[in-house]
């Protein structure tokens, strides 16, 4: 290497073949003269000293050396305190933490869009922040820079939230912020418009995205017609119910859910509760409670046994495989057991899903099963992107890896050690940061667990034993139950999929609306 100044005075570094070839030999003789030719150059070179080694008693032969006992892990105290309008109020106390973190948690969510049009919740919480009587959506990011403090607003299947991230020193400032946002939105119908067309387009993405496709579609047949779980697992609605909304639909939804009584505000930080109830008062001592519907969530059974939907999606170079049947609602079993069990059937790398369909049979880059959070009975998925010419093989192999589960191949002493084992070894770090206790918090509020269930975490996950994991396994894993969606190459996978013995095949378009035509199957 060589280093050249140009004639342009930009100093360039460059190999003796390529840029340097653009040079004459004056020009690098120049430069040299220039930046070479004056003060003193002093190389110092060090040696390395000679090291030895010294005896010592370790048995290389038994590989790396045994892991010490995890550390336990502590999830703060909490505090309990109702505000003068009903309001619930929840504080985990971290002291010597520079920010705040409050979450308002209303018992709403993509579920309460039974009582209007799909897709409402998630346009109505989108719009929460986009302006104030008082600001619109720029002013209320402008404070929010200038304080260190964000505010986000969004839905999941149960519930909706409003949360706020600040520092101590501003957090008088920034709840200031919070309450308006909270107690007095606009909803501007320029920003309705705006957030309107966002979601139509996230629709008609999630309509032509394999996994989105399938997921959109599943819940409708699950839970049936009418079911508060049975519209788009994603929240998004479908395109006619969103194009019909107008700005009247969320200041309904607004109007309904969003509620002191029908709500749980969350703090987690250095303040204690001596400090902030007044100043909670102080902000939402005018908030008043309403009139709120309440959310049918029936049990249903499941009629879709032995049937197979396929999506259609042409030239598709994998098929989305989902299988999946409903159980016991969030907290009626032994939910450590059920983690355990999880990660063993398809919740981990080392998982027997994925171990075969992607380390033994390389069919897929990676597959997984997993129970989703539900107060209802809730969706438990065997989920597996595959090759395209794999697709009815790959079935086969989800079916005898649920039937093994619970006949011929129990969880075993050496899954349920490794399992466990790794999940202890994480809790020490489990609740490091404020976000990470507001997430396991919002968990213990909205599924209503014990006031100590995250207290007592630690303890229980270390006494939990095999018989307890294989009991859940029993009550939860029924490969009878399956019911699958695929999303591929109609043409390309059709014939094997007539092969596996489904009762059914149902086509459905992207809405999940059955076509008319249903395949032939073979006994």
């Amino acid at each position: 290497l060589f280093f050249l100044q140009a004639r342009d005075g930009i100093r360039c570094l460059g190999r003796s073949r390529g840029l340097g070839d653009l040079y004459k030999r004056q020009d690098g003789q120049r430069a040299a003269r220039q930046w070479l030719g004056r003060g003193k150059h002093t190389l110092i070179c060090t040696p390395f000293p000679e090291y030895t080694t010294t005896q010592s008693e370790v048995d290389r032969s038994q590989g790396l050396p045994g892991m010490g006992e995890a550390g336990a892990a502590r999830f703060p105290d909490l505090q309990k305190a109702t505000l003068s309008n009903g309001l619930q109020i929840v504080l985990a106390r971290r002291q010597n933490s520079p920010t705040l973190l409050m979450r308002m948690i209303f018992d709403a969510g993509y579920a309460a869009d039974q009582f209007g049009k799909p897709g409402t919740a998630a346009l109505a919480m989108n719009m929460m922040d986009e302006g104030t009587k008082q600001l619109d959506a720029l002013a209320i990011n402008e404070r929010l820079q200038l304080l260190g403090a964000s505010i986000g607003t969004g839905s999941d299947l149960d519930a909706s939230y409003v949360t706020l991230s600040t520092l101590k020193p501003t957090f008088e400032q920034s709840l200031d912020l919070y309450a308006d946002v909270l107690l007095d939105p606009a909803f501007p119908q320029k920003e309705f418009d705006r957030l309107r067309d966002e979601q139509l387009n996230r629709i008609r993405r999630e309509k032509s995205t394999p996994i989105q496709m399938a997921i959109r579609v599943f819940p409708q047949y699950l839970y049936g017609e009418g079911h508060a779980y049975s519209m788009p697992l994603t929240g998004s609605g479908y395109e006619a119910s969103v194009e019909s909304l107008d700005r009247q639909d969320v200041v309904d939804f607004y109007d309904a859910w969003i509620r002191p009584d029908n709500a749980t505000l969350l703090v987690v930080g250095d303040i204690g509760m001596d400090e902030l109830k007044p100043m909670l008062e102080s902000s939402f001592s005018d908030w008043k409670k309403g009139k709120t519907p309440r959310k049918k969530l029936p049990r249903v059974a499941n009629n879709n046994k032995g049937k197979l939907y396929l999506m259609d999606r042409p030239e598709s170079q994998q098929s989305v495989i989902i299988g999946g049947y409903l159980v016991d609602p969030y907290g009626e079993v032994d939910e450590l057991a059920r983690e355990t069990m999880v990660k063993v059937l398809g919740g981990q790398f080392t998982s027997r899903l994925n171990m075969n369909l992607r380390e033994d049979k390389h069919w897929s880059y990676g597959a997984s099963s997993i129970l989703l959070e539900g107060k209802g009975q809730r969706p438990l998925i065997a989920y597996a992107p595959v090759q395209t010419d794999k697709t009815s093989e790959s079935i086969r192999e989800i079916r005898k890896e649920f039937r093994w589960f619970v006949d011929d191949k129990p969880v075993t002493q050496e899954e349920f050690d490794k399992t466990t084992g790794n999940t202890i070894l994480q809790l020490p770090g489990r609740w490091e940061t404020n976000n990470a206790v507001l997430g396991d918090l919002t968990t213990q509020i909205k599924y209503e667990l014990a006031d100590d269930y995250f207290q007592q975490y630690d303890r229980m996950m270390r006494k939990l034993d095999l018989d307890k994991v294989q009991d859940v396994s029993r009550r939860l894993v029924k490969p009878d139950e399956l019911t699958f969606f695929v999303v591929g190459d109609r043409e390309k996978i059709l014939p094997g999929l007539q092969d596996l013995g489904f009762q059914e095949i149902i086509f459905l378009d992207a809405d999940g609306t059955p076509l008319s035509a249903k395949a032939d199957v073979k006994p």
